[in-house]
């Protein structure tokens, strides 16, 4: 019996260690040259990546026995009970020379400035997960959006901000890649573009603070406080960090997941005010506070950035903890009215145009 335990786990072990190498949706590692240049980095210490302020992220036992009970208890009202009424997507307007932004649900977006349709997070695959068996499934819209990638214009540039599955996914990259001029990533993130089929010629690896000069387009990698890593052995091995892109006459800011800290108001200092803010809000929890916002905690962070107007994003898609779906923009609209900041809460696939005077009414569109 011992000789057949042991027989078992060796083949369990060798099955792993080759799923996980073998299976392209892990992406890949950085070269032994990259991570030598990353030791030149202040944020880069013992080969790991490391936040600018102390970031707690592990859980005690009675967090942990905590969730596991919640993970059979708490499920009252985290999923839509219906599908999602989603808008049809206006791909002539998307298309024209307007300046706007088309919420793709969760933290993706279809943005255009000065004429450059950019993406953002592209993750528009159906599962957040390395396997379609396991993982946080997408909730169900009243649109079909499964060929959404097909029917978009040719894309100048993706923006990702770090490589969770559910913002830098697989399958809606290798669908992407003939489609995308260029892409913009946190350090160490290109192994994994490369690995999927993209030249390295068209991907651009930035440290926080880095600024790039982009087809007329200023663009900034700004830091966050989160994690990165696709598996247990690659933990912030990789980058994580939120984006500023500033055209003509429109500047947007897009947090990337992450805790509250004081790098927004070195954000705003550097680089605001905003004419639009994308901030991250949801998949909270008092476990782990250190990496996501409260709703309450996004709307400072708009008014720490300098934002004029706010968009609460990282819902409306998956269900990642146990609070209910709805809560986020619920919280986050209160704490507006409370701070006098503008949110905008559009349906997902509604274009809203990015002009001085952003109003989109609050449709309470969720409650259905």
């Amino acid at each position: 019996m011992i000789i057949y335990f042991v027989c078992f786990l060796l083949i369990a072990s060798v099955g792993g260690a080759l799923f996980l190498n073998l299976n392209p949706v892990f992406g890949g590692t950085a070269t032994k040259e990259q991570k030598e240049s990353y030791k030149n980095y202040t944020n880069y210490v013992n080969g790991k990546f490391i936040n600018q302020v102390p970031t707690g992220m592990s859980m005690s036992i009675s967090d942990l026995l905590s969730m596991i009970k919640d993970s059979f208890s708490g499920n009252k009202g985290r999923n839509p009970e219906n599908k999602i009424p989603v808008n049809s997507i206006d791909w002539n307007k998307i298309k024209s020379e307007a300046n706007s932004f088309t919420w793709l649900g969760h933290s993706a977006f279809l943005i255009s400035i000065d004429n450059k349709k950019l993406l953002l997070d592209p993750m528009l695959s159906s599962v957040a997960s390395p396997v379609s068996f396991v993982g946080s499934k997408r909730y169900k819209y009243s649109e079909d959006m499964s060929n959404i990638i097909d029917k978009m214009p040719p894309i100048d540039a993706v923006f990702i901000s770090h490589d969770h599955y559910d913002h830098l996914d697989y399958q809606s990259i290798v669908k992407l890649k003939n489609k995308v001029s260029h892409f913009f990533v946190p350090l160490g993130v290109s192994a994994h573009l490369i690995r999927w089929g993209v030249s390295k010629e068209r991907i651009t690896e930035l440290n926080w603070w880095d600024e790039k000069e982009y087809q007329g387009l200023k663009i900034a990698f700004t830091t966050s406080r989160h994690f990165s890593g696709r598996s247990l052995f690659d933990s912030n091995t990789t980058l994580w960090g939120g984006w500023v892109i500033l055209g003509k006459n429109t500047k947007l800011y897009t947090s990337g997941d992450g805790g509250y800290g004081p790098h927004f108001k070195e954000i705003g200092k550097k680089y605001g005010p905003f004419d639009i803010t994308l901030i991250e809000g949801a998949q909270y929890d008092k476990r782990w506070a250190d990496i996501h916002m409260m709703p309450e905690q996004s709307v400072q962070a708009n008014l720490d950035v300098k934002g004029k107007n706010m968009m609460l994003m990282h819902w409306g898609a998956f269900t990642l903890a146990y609070h209910g779906w709805r809560k986020p923009v619920e919280r986050a609209i209160e704490a507006s009215k409370r701070d006098k900041v503008n949110l905008i809460a559009p349906k997902i696939g509604q274009t809203v145009d990015l002009n001085s005077e952003l109003h989109v009414p609050i449709s309470s569109w969720w409650d259905f």
